[in-house]
């Protein structure tokens, strides 16, 4: 159910040796998503239960279940900003009514995240799901 570009993810994830060259690669690609308009950086765009600043905004083309789920977010920190990157390859794209079915703990756990984020970055990382996937069920319905 994950998509190509997740797939990517967890491919390049096989090849890293180490934790370290795996955080470099997050950030990398952290640095490599677009910014978000700072006119979206607003109470309503802001997650909450993040140690760091994040927005998330969606972004939704077309009405319905079909409809596709693309959102645009942004972090002060470097590596949530990264896993933000991660989070996008794992649901942009994807028609608006599956967003909620992807499982994204055990997606997540494939790139062994689940194992080697902080308490409070992982709280965060739920809190980003959670919105996401509130967000395309609404877009869904």
């Amino acid at each position: 159910m994950a998509s190509p570009a997740f797939e990517d993810i967890v491919e390049t994830f096989e090849f890293l040796d180490g934790w370290e060259d795996r955080y470099r690669h997050v950030i990398e690609m952290g640095r490599a998503l677009p910014g978000m308009d700072a006119a979206l950086k607003t109470p309503a765009t802001k997650v909450d239960g993040c140690a760091s600043q994040v927005w998330i905004q969606p972004l939704i083309a077309g009405t319905g279940r079909d409809a596709v789920f693309d959102f645009a977010g942004e972090s002060d920190a470097m590596i949530v900003q990264g896993l933000i990157a991660v989070l996008h390859a794992l649901y942009a794209g994807q028609p608006v009514g599956d967003v909620p079915k992807i499982d994204a703990p055990a997606e997540l756990a494939r790139l062994g995240l689940d194992q080697h984020l902080s308490s409070q970055r992982s709280n965060g990382l739920r809190a980003m799901v959670e919105r996401i996937r509130i967000k395309a069920a609404e877009a869904a319905a």
